[in-house]
Protein backbone atom coordinates (compact mmCIF):
# COMPACT_ATOMS: atom_id res chain seq x y z
CA UNK A 1 0.00 0.00 0.00
CA UNK A 2 1.36 3.41 -1.07
CA UNK A 3 1.80 6.31 1.49
CA UNK A 4 -0.70 9.03 0.34
CA UNK A 5 1.83 11.84 1.61
CA UNK A 6 5.09 11.15 -0.07
CA UNK A 7 8.29 13.76 0.36
CA UNK A 8 9.08 14.88 -2.53
CA UNK A 9 12.64 16.93 -3.06
CA UNK A 10 13.64 19.23 -0.38
CA UNK A 11 13.08 23.37 -1.39
CA UNK A 12 17.35 23.37 -0.28
CA UNK A 13 18.66 20.93 -2.77
CA UNK A 14 16.35 22.68 -5.03
CA UNK A 15 17.78 26.18 -4.48
CA UNK A 16 21.46 24.42 -4.83
CA UNK A 17 20.62 22.97 -8.03
CA UNK A 18 19.70 26.18 -9.57
CA UNK A 19 22.43 27.95 -8.27
CA UNK A 20 24.70 25.27 -10.09
CA UNK A 21 22.87 25.80 -13.41
CA UNK A 22 22.73 28.98 -13.50
CA UNK A 23 26.45 29.35 -13.26
CA UNK A 24 26.64 26.80 -15.78
CA UNK A 25 24.87 29.09 -18.45
CA UNK A 26 26.18 32.36 -17.44
CA UNK A 27 29.94 30.74 -17.90
CA UNK A 28 28.70 28.71 -21.03
CA UNK A 29 26.51 32.09 -22.70
CA UNK A 30 29.40 33.00 -25.29
CA UNK A 31 29.61 29.51 -26.23
CA UNK A 32 26.29 29.20 -27.27
CA UNK A 33 25.66 31.99 -29.37
CA UNK A 34 26.33 29.83 -32.38
CA UNK A 35 22.76 27.53 -31.12
CA UNK A 36 21.08 30.36 -30.53
CA UNK A 37 21.68 32.43 -33.75
CA UNK A 38 20.73 28.92 -35.59
CA UNK A 39 17.69 28.32 -33.93
CA UNK A 40 16.41 32.11 -34.63
CA UNK A 41 17.57 31.56 -38.65
CA UNK A 42 15.42 28.16 -38.18
CA UNK A 43 12.32 30.27 -36.49
CA UNK A 44 12.50 33.18 -38.80
CA UNK A 45 10.19 31.72 -41.28
CA UNK A 46 7.52 30.92 -38.45
CA UNK A 47 8.34 34.69 -37.29
CA UNK A 48 7.49 36.13 -41.03
CA UNK A 49 4.20 33.75 -41.31
CA UNK A 50 2.66 34.77 -38.01
CA UNK A 51 2.91 38.50 -38.94
CA UNK A 52 1.60 38.52 -42.41
CA UNK A 53 -1.93 38.91 -41.37
CA UNK A 54 -1.23 41.79 -39.81
CA UNK A 55 0.98 43.56 -42.06
CA UNK A 56 -1.49 42.25 -45.01
CA UNK A 57 -4.66 44.26 -42.50
CA UNK A 58 -2.15 47.11 -42.61
CA UNK A 59 -1.45 47.34 -46.47
CA UNK A 60 -5.22 47.32 -47.37
CA UNK A 61 -6.29 49.37 -44.52
CA UNK A 62 -3.93 51.99 -46.15
CA UNK A 63 -4.66 51.09 -49.62
CA UNK A 64 -8.36 51.73 -49.24
CA UNK A 65 -7.29 55.21 -47.55
CA UNK A 66 -5.33 55.98 -50.55
CA UNK A 67 -8.00 55.42 -52.58
CA UNK A 68 -10.65 57.25 -50.71
CA UNK A 69 -8.41 60.56 -50.39
CA UNK A 70 -7.77 60.45 -54.09
CA UNK A 71 -11.44 60.33 -54.88
CA UNK A 72 -11.88 63.09 -52.41
CA UNK A 73 -9.14 64.83 -53.80
CA UNK A 74 -10.60 64.36 -57.41
CA UNK A 75 -14.06 65.39 -56.66
CA UNK A 76 -12.58 68.56 -54.79
CA UNK A 77 -10.42 69.57 -58.24
CA UNK A 78 -13.16 69.03 -60.30
CA UNK A 79 -15.48 71.42 -58.53
CA UNK A 80 -12.65 74.06 -58.43
CA UNK A 81 -11.83 73.35 -62.48
CA UNK A 82 -15.77 74.24 -62.57
CA UNK A 83 -15.87 77.60 -60.74
CA UNK A 84 -12.11 78.21 -62.45
CA UNK A 85 -14.73 77.64 -66.20
CA UNK A 86 -16.77 80.00 -65.26
CA UNK A 87 -14.80 82.41 -64.02
CA UNK A 88 -12.82 82.42 -67.42
CA UNK A 89 -16.29 82.68 -69.13
CA UNK A 90 -17.17 86.01 -67.54
CA UNK A 91 -13.35 86.88 -68.18
CA UNK A 92 -13.84 86.56 -72.00
CA UNK A 93 -16.91 88.49 -71.98
CA UNK A 94 -15.44 91.15 -69.83
CA UNK A 95 -12.20 91.52 -72.26
CA UNK A 96 -14.46 92.78 -75.36
CA UNK A 97 -16.57 95.27 -72.80
CA UNK A 98 -15.20 98.35 -71.93
CA UNK A 99 -16.23 101.56 -69.40
CA UNK A 100 -17.51 103.47 -72.18
CA UNK A 101 -19.67 100.93 -73.44
CA UNK A 102 -20.63 99.88 -69.90
CA UNK A 103 -21.74 103.47 -68.16
CA UNK A 104 -23.64 103.51 -72.07
CA UNK A 105 -25.52 100.59 -71.84
CA UNK A 106 -25.68 100.70 -67.81
CA UNK A 107 -24.75 97.70 -66.83
CA UNK A 108 -23.32 97.55 -63.64
CA UNK A 109 -19.63 95.39 -63.22
CA UNK A 110 -20.46 91.26 -62.17
CA UNK A 111 -20.15 90.39 -58.91
CA UNK A 112 -19.19 87.14 -57.39
CA UNK A 113 -22.61 85.29 -56.91
CA UNK A 114 -23.51 81.77 -55.70
CA UNK A 115 -22.64 78.43 -57.20
CA UNK A 116 -22.95 74.75 -56.33
CA UNK A 117 -21.54 71.75 -58.46
CA UNK A 118 -24.18 69.31 -58.86
CA UNK A 119 -24.54 65.79 -60.23
CA UNK A 120 -26.58 64.33 -63.29
CA UNK A 121 -28.47 61.60 -61.42
CA UNK A 122 -30.78 60.28 -64.76
CA UNK A 123 -30.56 61.21 -68.72
CA UNK A 124 -34.42 61.73 -70.60
CA UNK A 125 -34.96 58.38 -72.35
CA UNK A 126 -37.23 60.02 -74.72
CA UNK A 127 -35.67 61.03 -77.87
CA UNK A 128 -37.53 64.32 -78.28
CA UNK A 129 -37.21 65.42 -75.19
CA UNK A 130 -33.71 66.62 -73.66
CA UNK A 131 -34.10 66.56 -70.02
CA UNK A 132 -31.33 65.50 -67.40
CA UNK A 133 -32.19 65.10 -63.42
CA UNK A 134 -29.43 66.53 -60.82
CA UNK A 135 -28.70 65.84 -57.22
CA UNK A 136 -29.47 68.98 -55.74
CA UNK A 137 -33.16 70.34 -55.22
CA UNK A 138 -35.00 72.93 -52.78
CA UNK A 139 -33.25 71.57 -50.15
CA UNK A 140 -30.51 73.57 -51.42
CA UNK A 141 -31.91 76.35 -52.63
CA UNK A 142 -32.30 75.68 -56.10
CA UNK A 143 -34.79 77.46 -58.62
CA UNK A 144 -37.31 77.36 -61.38
CA UNK A 145 -35.73 79.09 -64.13
CA UNK A 146 -31.75 78.83 -62.44
CA UNK A 147 -29.48 78.93 -65.32
CA UNK A 148 -27.20 75.90 -65.17
CA UNK A 149 -23.54 75.93 -67.34
CA UNK A 150 -20.73 73.62 -67.62
CA UNK A 151 -17.06 74.31 -67.98
CA UNK A 152 -17.77 75.49 -71.58
CA UNK A 153 -20.98 77.60 -71.56
CA UNK A 154 -24.55 77.01 -71.19
CA UNK A 155 -26.38 74.14 -70.69
CA UNK A 156 -29.49 74.95 -70.29
CA UNK A 157 -32.31 75.88 -67.05
CA UNK A 158 -34.04 74.18 -64.19
CA UNK A 159 -37.76 73.51 -65.18
CA UNK A 160 -38.85 71.47 -62.02
CA UNK A 161 -37.58 71.13 -58.27
CA UNK A 162 -38.20 68.83 -55.98
CA UNK A 163 -36.88 68.83 -52.48
CA UNK A 164 -33.87 66.56 -53.35
CA UNK A 165 -33.35 66.80 -57.28
CA UNK A 166 -34.44 68.88 -60.14
CA UNK A 167 -34.58 68.70 -63.67
CA UNK A 168 -32.59 70.85 -66.06
CA UNK A 169 -33.86 71.76 -69.42
CA UNK A 170 -31.17 71.41 -72.29
CA UNK A 171 -30.76 74.46 -74.33
CA UNK A 172 -30.85 71.57 -77.41
CA UNK A 173 -34.45 70.91 -76.88
CA UNK A 174 -36.88 71.97 -79.23
CA UNK A 175 -39.16 74.02 -76.51
CA UNK A 176 -36.14 75.82 -75.56
CA UNK A 177 -35.29 79.43 -76.67
CA UNK A 178 -32.58 81.77 -75.18
CA UNK A 179 -31.81 85.02 -75.96
CA UNK A 180 -27.85 85.72 -77.12
CA UNK A 181 -25.97 88.21 -78.90
CA UNK A 182 -22.81 88.05 -81.18
CA UNK A 183 -20.18 88.77 -79.86
CA UNK A 184 -18.41 90.60 -83.07
CA UNK A 185 -21.46 92.98 -83.44
CA UNK A 186 -23.89 93.11 -80.82
CA UNK A 187 -26.34 92.04 -83.07
CA UNK A 188 -29.31 90.31 -80.56
CA UNK A 189 -31.03 87.01 -81.43
CA UNK A 190 -33.02 84.18 -80.52
CA UNK A 191 -31.33 80.56 -80.78
CA UNK A 192 -33.75 77.79 -80.20
CA UNK A 193 -33.11 73.63 -79.65
CA UNK A 194 -33.77 71.41 -82.77
CA UNK A 195 -33.72 68.47 -81.00
CA UNK A 196 -29.76 67.50 -81.66
CA UNK A 197 -27.48 67.61 -79.16
CA UNK A 198 -24.62 69.24 -81.48
CA UNK A 199 -27.08 71.65 -83.04
CA UNK A 200 -29.09 74.79 -82.43
CA UNK A 201 -30.57 77.43 -84.72
CA UNK A 202 -31.52 81.11 -85.29
CA UNK A 203 -34.74 81.75 -86.30
CA UNK A 204 -35.95 84.82 -88.41
CA UNK A 205 -32.73 86.20 -89.12
CA UNK A 206 -32.58 88.95 -91.96
CA UNK A 207 -30.65 88.67 -94.86
CA UNK A 208 -29.43 91.71 -94.05
CA UNK A 209 -28.23 90.84 -90.67
CA UNK A 210 -24.38 91.12 -90.70
CA UNK A 211 -23.63 86.90 -88.97
CA UNK A 212 -20.61 84.95 -90.46
CA UNK A 213 -19.84 81.48 -89.69
CA UNK A 214 -17.13 81.16 -86.71
CA UNK A 215 -18.97 84.16 -84.61
CA UNK A 216 -19.57 83.75 -80.96
CA UNK A 217 -23.12 83.66 -78.82
CA UNK A 218 -23.16 84.61 -75.87
CA UNK A 219 -26.23 85.16 -73.27
CA UNK A 220 -27.67 88.66 -74.15
CA UNK A 221 -28.99 89.13 -70.21
CA UNK A 222 -32.93 89.28 -71.83
CA UNK A 223 -35.34 87.94 -70.35
CA UNK A 224 -34.35 88.31 -66.87
CA UNK A 225 -32.78 84.44 -66.84
CA UNK A 226 -29.39 84.06 -68.39
CA UNK A 227 -26.80 86.78 -66.62
CA UNK A 228 -25.26 88.64 -69.53
CA UNK A 229 -22.21 87.23 -71.24
CA UNK A 230 -22.20 83.36 -70.66
CA UNK A 231 -20.84 81.57 -74.14
CA UNK A 232 -23.39 79.46 -75.51
CA UNK A 233 -22.50 78.26 -79.54
CA UNK A 234 -20.50 79.10 -82.21
CA UNK A 235 -22.23 80.05 -85.79
CA UNK A 236 -21.36 77.03 -87.68
CA UNK A 237 -23.39 77.45 -91.25
CA UNK A 238 -24.98 80.46 -93.03
CA UNK A 239 -27.49 79.73 -96.09
CA UNK A 240 -29.50 82.20 -97.67
CA UNK A 241 -31.71 81.32 -100.41
CA UNK A 242 -33.29 83.44 -103.56
CA UNK A 243 -37.29 83.73 -102.60
CA UNK A 244 -36.49 83.05 -98.64
CA UNK A 245 -37.27 86.55 -96.28
CA UNK A 246 -34.85 84.90 -93.66
CA UNK A 247 -31.44 83.01 -93.82
CA UNK A 248 -30.70 79.57 -92.30
CA UNK A 249 -28.32 80.08 -89.40
CA UNK A 250 -27.03 76.82 -87.39
CA UNK A 251 -24.64 76.63 -84.26
CA UNK A 252 -23.45 74.41 -82.32
CA UNK A 253 -23.15 74.10 -78.61
CA UNK A 254 -20.04 74.63 -76.41
CA UNK A 255 -21.48 72.85 -73.72
CA UNK A 256 -21.18 68.83 -74.08
CA UNK A 257 -24.57 68.07 -74.20
CA UNK A 258 -24.18 64.03 -74.89
CA UNK A 259 -21.64 63.84 -72.43
CA UNK A 260 -22.33 65.97 -68.86
CA UNK A 261 -21.76 64.70 -65.61
CA UNK A 262 -21.57 67.32 -63.42
CA UNK A 263 -22.70 71.10 -63.82
CA UNK A 264 -22.45 74.50 -61.95
CA UNK A 265 -25.53 75.97 -60.74
CA UNK A 266 -25.64 79.90 -60.66
CA UNK A 267 -27.50 82.14 -58.61
CA UNK A 268 -27.76 86.08 -60.24
CA UNK A 269 -26.16 88.29 -57.84
CA UNK A 270 -28.73 91.07 -55.89
CA UNK A 271 -27.54 93.85 -58.80
CA UNK A 272 -27.70 91.71 -61.85
CA UNK A 273 -31.22 92.72 -62.63
CA UNK A 274 -32.02 88.63 -62.68
CA UNK A 275 -35.36 88.05 -60.85
CA UNK A 276 -35.93 84.34 -59.14
CA UNK A 277 -39.16 83.50 -59.79
CA UNK A 278 -41.00 81.45 -57.46
CA UNK A 279 -39.87 78.31 -56.59
CA UNK A 280 -42.42 74.77 -57.69
CA UNK A 281 -42.11 71.52 -56.36
CA UNK A 282 -43.19 68.18 -58.10
CA UNK A 283 -43.23 65.23 -56.75
CA UNK A 284 -39.55 63.43 -56.32
CA UNK A 285 -41.01 60.43 -57.90
CA UNK A 286 -42.15 62.46 -61.58
CA UNK A 287 -38.21 63.15 -62.37
CA UNK A 288 -38.76 61.44 -65.72
CA UNK A 289 -41.72 59.84 -67.25
CA UNK A 290 -41.91 57.70 -70.31
CA UNK A 291 -45.20 58.12 -72.53
CA UNK A 292 -47.23 56.31 -75.00
CA UNK A 293 -45.72 55.97 -78.55
CA UNK A 294 -47.36 58.72 -80.40
CA UNK A 295 -47.55 60.91 -77.23
CA UNK A 296 -46.00 64.17 -75.71
CA UNK A 297 -44.68 63.31 -72.13
CA UNK A 298 -46.03 66.50 -69.63
CA UNK A 299 -43.96 67.68 -66.89
CA UNK A 300 -45.34 66.89 -63.67
CA UNK A 301 -45.72 70.59 -62.39
CA UNK A 302 -45.20 73.89 -65.27
CA UNK A 303 -43.36 76.64 -64.15
CA UNK A 304 -45.34 79.67 -63.43
CA UNK A 305 -46.02 82.06 -66.15
CA UNK A 306 -43.74 79.67 -68.25
CA UNK A 307 -42.15 82.00 -71.00
CA UNK A 308 -42.82 80.97 -74.51
CA UNK A 309 -40.38 80.06 -77.37
CA UNK A 310 -39.86 83.73 -78.25
CA UNK A 311 -38.62 84.30 -74.79
CA UNK A 312 -35.52 83.11 -72.72
CA UNK A 313 -36.29 79.50 -71.04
Amino acid sequence: MKPIFVRGISNQFRLTLAIILSVILLVANHRLEPARQSLASALSPVQYLASFPGALLDWSSESFATRNMLALQNKELLRQQLLMSERLQRFEHLRQENERLRALLGSPAYQDSRKMVAEVLEVASDPSHHYVVLNLGARSGVFVGQPVVDAQGVVGQVVQISEMTSRVLLLSDVSHGLPVRITRNDVRLIANGTGENDEIELRHVAKSIDIRVGDLLVTSGLGNRFPEGYPVARVMEVLTEDGQSYARVTAQPLAALDRIRYLLLIWPSPDSGVTLPNQILVPAADHLQEAPKGETPEPAAEPANPPTSEENR
